[in-house]
């Protein structure tokens, strides 16, 4: 018999730095970009403005993400990193305390103190492994795997990009009016919320229904200011 007890099931990653900005990228490239040319086509039939318009969008949002990301995320990584090089110091410093701090917060969690004590001792035998059971304990974080800025700005350059492009593509290819990209954009939109419910447990209709309606309202909106201001001649 193996001395490992066996695993009978398996969690998804939760703290990748690729999900989220992937994710959102897309969303907002998709959401962002539809309003963007909605807008432009209210204010005016001229397709090579429209199309000016989505390329501009999509070339400033995925770069504006991607650097907003990087500067996010490597400041969350710098905070972590700073935090962690504390707890260091303080279990070279202070190991007793530390190890009675360990220990204390296993009684919390329902272990009995004398054996809380006792994995606290054995856990504290090893540095680097003591470092990532407090890190985890009082920052939430293990040391060696906090999210990565580049993989997060690149999965976010990339994402927006694809969405973005979406709602552009019609008029790219030819498109004289709207109604060509709002047919793309709807069905886009209503498809990536799907997807995402493959990882959140929403179920594929709510998601993609929610996501639709957020950017056809966002559309709405922004060909309504659109048309007013075509209107005034501004």
């Amino acid at each position: 018999m193996s001395d490992r007890a066996e695993i009978h099931h398996q969690h998804r990653d939760v703290t990748g730095g690729w999900l989220r900005p992937s994710v959102f990228g897309a969303m907002d490239g998709l959401v962002s970009n539809f309003a963007l040319i909605a807008g432009v086509a209210g204010g005016t039939t001229n397709t090579k403005v429209i199309a000016l318009g989505g390329v501009a969008g999509l070339a400033a949002g995925a770069l504006s993400m991607a650097g907003g990301e990087y500067v996010s995320v490597a400041s969350q990584r710098e905070l972590a990193q700073a935090e962690i090089a504390v707890e260091r110091r303080e279990l070279a410093r202070h190991p007793d305390d530390e190890q009675a701090e360990l220990a204390q917060t296993f009684v919390d969690k329902g272990v009995e103190p004398d054996l809380a004590a006792e994995v606290s001792r054995q856990i504290s035998r090893n540095p680097d492994r003591a470092l990532e059971v407090h890190a985890q304990n009082e920052l939430g974080v293990a040391p060696g795997e906090l999210p990565s800025p580049v993989v997060a700005a690149v999965s976010s350059f990339l994402s927006f990009g694809l969405g973005a492009v979406l709602p552009l593509l019609p008029y790219l290819l030819g498109a004289s009016d709207l109604v060509l990209s709002a047919a793309v954009s709807c069905v886009a939109l209503f498809a990536a919320g799907a997807l995402v419910s493959a990882v959140t447990a929403r179920s594929w209709w709510f998601s993609g229904l929610r996501q639709l309606v957020v950017g056809a309202i966002a559309a709405a909106v922004t060909f309504g200011l659109g048309n007013l201001i075509g209107a005034a001649g501004l």
